[in-house]
């Protein structure tokens, strides 16, 4: 098994896709992973593998020029820069807790995580600027694309901090993995033999398919090797 997490990113974008992991993890018991289904990857050929880095969001309705006391009040964009060059190698940045009345994301921040080593970015609300992301070829996965900025509308109020999304717990450092059929997290204590088995139902899907092109039938190829 992966002794680094390069090894493991490696085994997880190569070999591996969603559904086969969700599939070990559902059998571990571990059944509430995956984030909702509309949250989903701008270029589908593109994986995401990485540990994630928390990002909460909240909603603004003025400037901070009319008597705000909060901290963050006539700090543009809360703590968004401060969480953006925060990012180290390997990680996702994870945005949520804002409404969708702006994008959360775009192509300044990609190239600014891209430089730093990033993973990649999955926001629980909207992006723009996807022409310029697609051109740099940074994993971005969104619920969809909406040009409305963030700047008079947004905040980032806290990072590195427990999320939700959709039910679904995010805790700094956690594994993500996503493809074009969804995205999950994958318990720290369960990684190494979610991956192992992963591996092997996916190496033995292989043979399946390569028996069912020859001819097999599926009730017994699923008898032979369990898999179907």
């Amino acid at each position: 098994m992966p002794s680094t997490d390069d090894e493991l990113f490696n085994h997880l974008r190569n070999e591996l896709f969603t559904a086969v992991v969700g599939d070990i993890m559902d059998q571990l018991g571990y059944r509430n992973q995956f984030l909702p289904a509309d949250i989903r990857p701008l270029q589908p050929q593109l994986k995401l593998v990485g540990r994630a880095m928390p990002v909460l969001e909240a909603d603004v309705f003025d400037d901070g020029d009319r008597g705000s006391v909060g901290p963050l009040a006539s700090k543009p964009f809360g703590l968004m820069l401060e969480a953006l060059d925060d990012l180290k190698r390997g990680e996702i940045y994870v945005a949520t807790g804002s409404s969708l009345n702006y994008a959360m994301w775009g192509e300044l921040m990609s190239m600014r995580a891209g430089h730093l080593g990033a993973s990649g970015a999955v926001v629980d609300g909207f992006i723009r600027d996807s022409g310029g992301i697609e051109a740099l070829g940074f994993p971005t996965f969104s619920r969809g694309l909406y040009a409305q900025d963030q700047g008079p509308r947004g905040k980032v109020i806290d990072f590195r901090c427990r999320l939700e999304i959709g039910g679904v717990a995010i805790t700094p450092g956690a594994l993500l993995f996503g493809d074009r059929e969804g995205v999950l997290t994958i318990p720290r204590e369960a990684e190494d033999e979610v991956v192992r088995l992963a591996l092997e139902k996916a190496r033995a899907e292989n043979t399946v398919a390569r028996a069912i092109k020859e001819g097999m039938s599926a009730r017994d190829a699923f008898e032979k090797y369990g898999v179907m």
